[in-house]
């Protein structure tokens, strides 16, 4: 194996001894670049509902979209561990579809991980998973497949009753076989008790610096996102802008006949 290859067990052993980053990729050539760049784990989300295809949140996104996807970043990659979303009512129906449906990730797809949604009533299904050779990332804080529930995106554990719940969900996750726990909008001081609570890494999205690992959409933090950008997402590019620059400019030597330029055709000559 490569040493540079990344594996689940590699990502867990750099709890408490080295933070890492992740990011998400949707599709074959940025899951290449994300990968160049040395990211450990990249995550193939059901955020590309928004981000990919036009949806207003993740919850219409199918396992078939998921498949799809997963394929096309596993392709791209060749260090990374790649961790496939599994979408919307693709676990949460029984335990028995939940290993059908992760299996058909690692053994359609070529995936290294799953990650699913839910704390303690998770513990189950990440059980079985693991029990049937599945790694699982799980992920807890806000929980998107949960907005109806929760009344939309807000910071969960701002109470001590649903901090302590938090904290629990965390230990239980983790105590099932969890690799690493995603931490989703909860208080910094919450993210570090957390991280302090478990024995696998935690992986921060608006969760504050004291996690082991931070995640990002890299839609946001290229620039390419449209409307609100998250409070917990920082933009290092304004593609968005760059690329529609780009696009005025071509558009515009096409209309003034500036391109083609005779350095852009061929030669008649053999």
């Amino acid at each position: 194996m490569n040493p540079d290859t990344w594996t689940v067990p590699r990502i867990r052993a750099l709890k408490g001894k080295q933070r890492f980053a992740c990011l998400t990729a949707y599709d074959y050539p940025t899951a290449r670049m994300v990968d160049r760049s040395g990211v450990p784990l990249i995550l193939v989300g059901d955020s590309l509902g928004a981000n990919v295809l036009g949806f207003e949140s993740s919850l219409p996104v199918t396992m078939e979209h998921m498949l799809h996807h997963a394929a096309a970043v596993v392709r791209g990659v060749e260090q990374a561990v790649v961790v496939a979303d599994m979408p919307y009512m693709s676990f949460q129906v029984s335990v028995s579809r939940a290993v059908e449906n992760a299996g058909r990730f690692i053994q359609a797809a070529g995936v290294d991980a799953v990650k699913l949604e839910g704390g303690q009533v998770r513990v189950p299904t990440i059980a079985a998973l693991v029990d049937n050779g599945i790694p699982v990332l799980s992920h807890i804080g806000l929980t998107p497949q949960s907005i109806r529930e929760m009344g939309g995106y807000r910071v969960q554990g701002r109470s001590a009753e649903s901090a302590d719940q938090l904290i629990a969900d965390a230990c239980a996750v983790a105590d099932a076989g969890s690799f690493a726990v995603v931490l989703e909008c909860v208080p910094p001081q919450l993210g570090e008790k957390i991280t302090e609570s478990i024995s696998v890494p935690t992986i921060g999205i608006g969760a504050g610096p004291a996690c082991d690992a931070q995640i990002l959409v890299l839609s946001d933090l290229l620039g390419l996102t449209e409307g609100h950008v998250p409070k917990f997402a920082r933009q290092y590019a304004t593609l968005a802008v760059d690329i529609q620059n780009a696009v005025q400019s071509y558009v515009a030597d096409v209309v003034s006949g500036a391109f083609p330029a005779p350095e852009h055709t061929y030669s008649p000559d053999a």
